[in-house]
C-alpha cells in the first residue's frame, strides 16, 4: 500500500513496517495488533510521551476557539508563551517569533544573522543536521548533499570533535579538541572571503552520532566567533527542555547563544519552533527590516505552554537525569557483555550507542549488523533508530519520553539485550 501511492522520502530507507493505529504514553500500537515500546519520542520529539492528557485537553480546548490566524496578528497564547520561555531562558535570550519545523527556526536563525552582521557566510559541523530548507540544508553536512547541485556559497565545514573516534590526539592518544578547533578556524579563515556571519551548531550532534560536545568546547567555539564578528546560533531541536537533564544543553558550559532555536520538543510531537534572541539583536534586524513571514508564524496554538507548565510541574528535567543514569547503567552493562558494543556516550535522556564489526576486514559489516539488530529489535517490540553514516557503523540514538517508567527503561534494555544476542549468535 505505501510503495502503491506514498513517495519515499527518507533516502533509501525504507517505510517502517506496519501500519500505526494510535500511540499512548510509551507505547505505539499498529493495526495488526502489535505493541512498539517508543525509545524515539516519535521523530525524537513527543518529551511528554504519546496523547498527554494535558497536551490533548489543552489543544480541544483551544482548537475550538481559535486556531489560526493572518500572521500579522497577536493573540494571548503567542504572547504567554514568548514570556514563558524568556522567564526559562538566562539573558539577554527575551524575544521570541514562533513557526512550525525546526529547519524553518534555522532558517530565520540563519536569514537573521547575515541580516543584521551584513555578512553571508555560516560554519556548521562536519556531520551537523539543521534541515531540509535551503539555508539550513546548506548548514547540513551529516547526509543529503548529493545529487541536488551545488550548494551555496560561503558554507564552511568544521570537524566533529569525537571522543570516541578521535581526529587529532595528544600525547596520551585522547581527542586534542582544542587543537582541532583551531586547525579547523585556520582552514575556515583561509577559505573565507571576510564575510563570516554565523556559527550553528548543536549541543550535541544527534544525527552526526550522538556526540556530545566536550565540556569547554562551546566557549571556545563562542570566542572564536567573537573574534570574528559572528554570531553564535545554537540549535536545541533534540536538546532543548529537559532532554538532557538540564533546561538547555548549553547551560551546562555557562555559555549564552546569540540565537538559540527549538522545534521538536518544544511541541512535544505537535509542530512549534521558535526563535529567541536578545533585544539588541531584534531592534538591529528590525531596523534593517527583517522579512521571515510564513502562514504559520505566531499562530495561536497554545500547546507549548502547556508542555513548560508539566515540564516545570513534574520536575521532568531531575526525572530526565534519573531516567538517564538508569538507562546508562544499563547500556555500560550491556557493553561489557556485548562486545559489538563500542562506545555509550550522551546526557540524559539523549544516550547513543555505537556498534563496531568485530571484523574489521570485512566491508560494511557494521552496517549491516546496525541494520540487522534494528530489525530484530523492531520484531521484538521495541522502536529504535540507527544513525549510519559512512565508514562510521552505526549509532542507536535512544531518547524515551521524559515520562517513560523504570520499568519501561528496563524492558526496552532487556529488549535490546536479547537482540544483540540474537543477531551476533
Amino acid at each position: 500500500m505505501a510503495d502503491e501511492h506514498l513517495i519515499h522520502y527518507s533516502g533509501r530507507a525504507p517505510f517502517s513496517p506496519g501500519i500505526a493505529q494510535r500511540a499512548q504514553g510509551s507505547w505505539v500500537f499498529t493495526e495488526d495488533g502489535r505493541e512498539l515500546l517508543d525509545f524515539t519520542s516519535g521523530q525524537m520529539s513527543a518529551i511528554l510521551g504519546h496523547s498527554h492528557p494535558d497536551i490533548v485537553a489543552t489543544v480541544r480546548a483551544q482548537i475550538g476557539h481559535l486556531d489560526h490566524l493572518y500572521s500579522g496578528m497577536l493573540s494571548r497564547p503567542v504572547l504567554d508563551l514568548a514570556r514563558r520561555l524568556a522567564d526559562s531562558l538566562p539573558a539577554p535570550l527575551e524575544k521570541a517569533m514562533f513557526l512550525s519545523t525546526g529547519a524553518e527556526a534555522n532558517e530565520a536563525a540563519l536569514r537573521m544573522a547575515k541580516l543584521v552582521t551584513g555578512k553571508h557566510e555560516v560554519v556548521s559541523f562536519a556531520r551537523s543536521w539543521h534541515g531540509m530548507t535551503q539555508a539550513a540544508a546548506n548548514a547540513t553536512y551529516s547526509t543529503g548533499r548529493v545529487g541536488y547541485g551545488p550548494a551555496a556559497p560561503g558554507n564552511f565545514a568544521l570537524p566533529v570533535p569525537d571522543r570516541f573516534r578521535p581526529a587529532i590526539v595528544d600525547a596520551e592518544g585522547n581527542l586534542d579538541w582544542r587543537h582541532q578547533l583551531d586547525l579547523g578556524f585556520d582552514l575556515i579563515d583561509a577559505q573565507s572571503v571576510g564575510s563570516l556571519a554565523a556559527c550553528l551548531v548543536e549541543p550535541i550532534l544527534s544525527s552526526g552520532g550522538v556526540v556530545d560536545l566536550p565540556p569547554g568546547y562551546l566557549a571556545a567555539l563562542r570566542d572564536k566567533c567573537v573574534e570574528r564578528g559572528m554570531l553564535l546560533i545554537v540549535d536545541e531541536a533534540q536538546t532543548g527542555l529537559c532532554r538532557t537533564g538540564d533546561w538547555y544543553a548549553f547551560e551546562r558550559d555557562g555559555v549564552v547563544p546569540d540565537i538559540l532555536t527549538l522545534s521538536k520538543t518544544l511541541g512535544a510531537g505537535l509542530p512549534l519552533s521558535a526563535v529567541l534572541t536578545s533585544a539588541e539583536i531584534e531592534a538591529r534586524a528590525h531596523e534593517r527590516g527583517f522579512l521571515f513571514f510564513t502562514t504559520h508564524g505566531n499562530d495561536p496554538l497554545p500547546a507549548a505552554i502547556t508542555v513548560l507548565d508539566v515540564l516545570e510541574r513534574d520536575r521532568l528535567d531531575l526525572r530526565a537525569r534519573e531516567l538517564g543514569d538508569r538507562l546508562r547503567s544499563g547500556l555500560d552493562e550491556l557493553a561489557l557483555r556485548h562486545k559489538v558494543i563500542g562506545d555509550v556516550r550522551g546526557r540524559g535522556l539523549l544516550i547513543g550507542v555505537e556498534l563496531v564489526s568485530l571484523d574489521p576486514v570485512e566491508p560494511g559489516a557494521a552496517d549491516r549488523l546496525g541494520a540487522a539488530v534494528t530489525r530484530r529489535c523492531g520484531e521484538l517490540g521495541l522502536h529504535m533508530n540507527i544513525v549510519q553514516l559512512p565508514g562510521m557503523g552505526g549509532t542507536f540514538r535512544i531518547a524515551p519520553p521524559l515520562t517513560a517508567s523504570d520499568a519501561e527503561i528496563d524492558h526496552g534494555l532487556a529488549v535490546l539485550d536479547t537482540a544483540l544476542a540474537d543477531v551476533t549468535a
